[in-house]
């Protein structure tokens, strides 16, 4: 599979490129904030950029007839509204987390979501000093799932990539869901099985609870 990444020099292309390369998949087209080196046309884009870099993103997918896999958070209503009207013509597969254990959890989460509506929520989320969202997208995934919107806690330390713990309770009982990302690595592997998903799927809009669904 031939793929372009967009944020190549960031921690998440220092994760990728490595793993993809493992696989046989080709980088053929390097993107970051001083411009494009373009070795062929890539089957696939990648970006876990800033949402700043999307619209170059969608025109290269428009360009090549690319499909996306996009893991940038804080993304605006417009740009929500440009990947729609780009996976009329490409597939698209969005996630604000591509760990495997976060998006079980938002499933049983999303599963229970009626017998918890009258259950106390609050999301306390963890990410590296560098990280500028908070919420994180992924918190406001886990609000998605639950099918409400709960208060939200964001601690910004050092260089740990994403802690998540999901508290619920009521009058007799607490319940608390967390998830620890231990390194990157995960993320890129989930990336890995989007891209190779996106790479054969027919043009539309994917999260990556699709893909994991696909592997049944």
């Amino acid at each position: 599979m031939r793929y372009a990444l967009v944020g190549y020099t960031g921690r998440m292309g220092a994760e990728i490129i490595p793993l993809f390369e493992s696989r046989g998949h080709e980088l053929v087209m390097k993107v970051d904030e001083n411009g494009e080196e373009a070795l062929g046309t890539p089957r696939v884009v990648l970006d876990f950029s800033r949402p700043s870099a999307l619209a170059s993103t969608v025109r290269i997918c428009r360009e090549c007839s690319s499909a996306l896999v996009l893991g940038t958070t804080g993304l605006s209503t417009s740009d929500g509204e440009s990947l729609r009207g780009l996976s009329s013509l490409v597939p698209v597969v969005y996630s604000p987390n591509f760990g495997v254990g976060i998006n079980i959890l938002s499933m049983i989460l999303s599963d229970y979501s009626e017998i918890l509506a009258g259950w106390d929520a609050e999301i306390v989320e963890t990410h590296h000093d560098k990280k500028v969202d908070a919420p994180s997208g992924t918190a406001l995934a886990l609000m998605d799932a639950l099918g409400r919107r709960c208060p939200a806690h964001s601690i910004r330390l050092g260089n740990l990539p994403g802690d998540h713990s999901v508290h619920l309770a009521n009058s007799d009982e607490l319940m608390t869901f967390t998830h620890r990302t231990i390194n990157r690595g995960v993320l890129a592997r989930g990336a890995l099985l989007a891209a190779e998903f996106a790479a054969s799927a027919d043009s539309g809009y994917y999260n990556f609870q699709d893909v994991l669904r696909s592997l049944k």
